[in-house]
């Protein structure tokens, strides 16, 4: 299930879980948040970002293994294959 992010729409009028954000595991048949769980107070959603690729050596691996090459750029037009 996705994990979804959310800040207060006013944060002068919010409880200290809501000013700094939350996360919320929720399916995507659950109904839409819009007040905090634990004030009350309007929400808005988060765009954060993805979690992937979070090791560049980890996902050059990955890639090798499942048999990409990565190409070193060397001038304008000109690539050498790194493996």
């Amino acid at each position: 299930m996705p994990t979804y992010e959310y800040e207060a729409a006013d944060p002068s009028h919010a409880c200290p879980r809501c000013q700094n954000g939350f996360e919320l595991v929720r399916s995507l048949r659950d109904p839409l948040v819009t007040s905090c769980p634990q004030c009350g107070s309007p929400v808005r959603k988060v765009i954060g970002a993805p979690a992937i690729g979070r090791s560049v050596s980890s996902l050059d691996d990955r890639a090798k293994n499942a048999g990409f090459s990565k190409l070193k750029r060397l001038g304008k037009g000109e690539y050498e294959k790194q493996y």
